[in-house]
């Protein structure tokens, strides 16, 4: 099996560095001349192709990643399926849920994997506060809260929520197990028109569950954190903590004494997890799908739920007015 590589700028040699891992890099794109000999020096058995078209016609390969902004997503990964390509395309899937679902339907129809690159969920720390979550350690499910900080990374096609968010819409969900009803987000423009610097976003669960996800990229330094409450204990998983604070487990005790609630703080205990690169173990879990031995964790279905959640949190942010979403 070969895989091709179309786009290089920010994150798509971070692709190839772990396809070639792999031993399954086939060839990269770019249109930029110098961008294309830069990353293509480091893989000289790669094939290097001046556009996506030319490598989708490339017969040696059987699978492509695509790592272009967003709105070129949606003809990209229909020309590559068309091609017969299987594909990998980084998040979100594109920009429009009618989009999102006919690109479904036509993997589908061409019997070919189409996987969405939500990284954090294959982050080995996300896995097993998953795990955990599940397993009703902390108890019954009562709120999530993340925070995706930083300063830069300013882009002016996509807003923050669209930039941001999706990593803490697919954890979220995933937590859940479900969609939320309601979506109400407010925030800030203050370097482009029209594009939103920082947004606060409201989620309401069946069940009473709530989350809210705070983006920026004008914050005074980095915080990818979410926090996980429970009637029987807390947990966080602080990505950008040292690898010994990045995953703990709060048993605090919440109880009543008469009418009077009590507070009993305990330790933070770390939670274990295994080793590993989340985008290598997400490059691995591509290659196990072509080769059929699983499913995508992140198929076209997930990416779909987050873009409606998305959606619905554009709308709200436009309309300054809370969306239901509908079952």
């Amino acid at each position: 099996m070969k895989v091709g590589v179309v786009g290089l700028g920010h994150w798509g040699p971070n692709l190839a560095r772990n396809f070639a891992a792999l031993g399954i890099l086939g060839a990269l794109a770019d249109s930029r001349d110098a961008v294309r000999a830069r990353v293509g020096a480091a893989y000289p058995d790669a094939t290097l192709h001046g556009s996506a078209e030319a490598l989708f016609a490339d017969p040696t390969l059987d699978a492509v990643a695509i790592v272009t902004p967003a709105a070129s997503h949606y003809g990209l990964v229909r020309q590559a399926l068309d091609a017969g390509k299987h594909v990998f395309v980084e998040k979100p899937l594109c920009l429009d849920l009618d989009e999102a679902r006919a690109l479904e339907r036509h993997a589908q129809d061409k019997n070919r994997i189409l996987m969405v690159g939500h990284l954090l969920l294959y982050h080995p720390a996300f896995l097993a506060l998953q795990a955990v979550v599940a397993s009703g350690r902390i108890g019954a499910l009562r709120y999530v809260y993340s925070n995706r900080l930083s300063l830069g990374k300013i882009r002016r096609e996509e807003n923050a929520l669209w930039s941001f968010a999706p990593h803490d819409i697919s954890m979220i969900l995933a937590l859940t197990g479900a969609m939320p009803e309601k979506a109400v987000t407010s925030g800030g423009t203050y370097l482009s028109p029209d594009v939103a610097d920082t947004t606060l976003s409201h989620l309401s669960f069946p069940g009473g569950v709530q989350a809210h996800i705070f983006v920026s990229w004008l914050h005074p330094y980095k915080d990818h954190r979410l926090v996980v409450v429970g009637s029987e204990g807390m947990a966080t998983f602080h990505d950008s903590a040292p690898e010994s604070e990045k995953l703990l487990f709060y048993p605090h005790a919440v109880g009543w004494e008469g009418d009077l609630p009590t507070v009993t703080k305990a330790q933070a205990k770390r939670i274990p997890f295994e080793g590993g690169e989340p985008l290598a173990i997400e490059c691995r879990h591509f290659l196990d799908c072509v080769q059929g031995k699983q499913r995508p964790r992140s198929d076209a279905s997930e990416s779909i739920r987050v873009l409606s959640v998305l959606d619905a949190c554009q709308r709200s942010l436009t309309s300054g007015q809370p969306i239901l979403l509908t079952p």
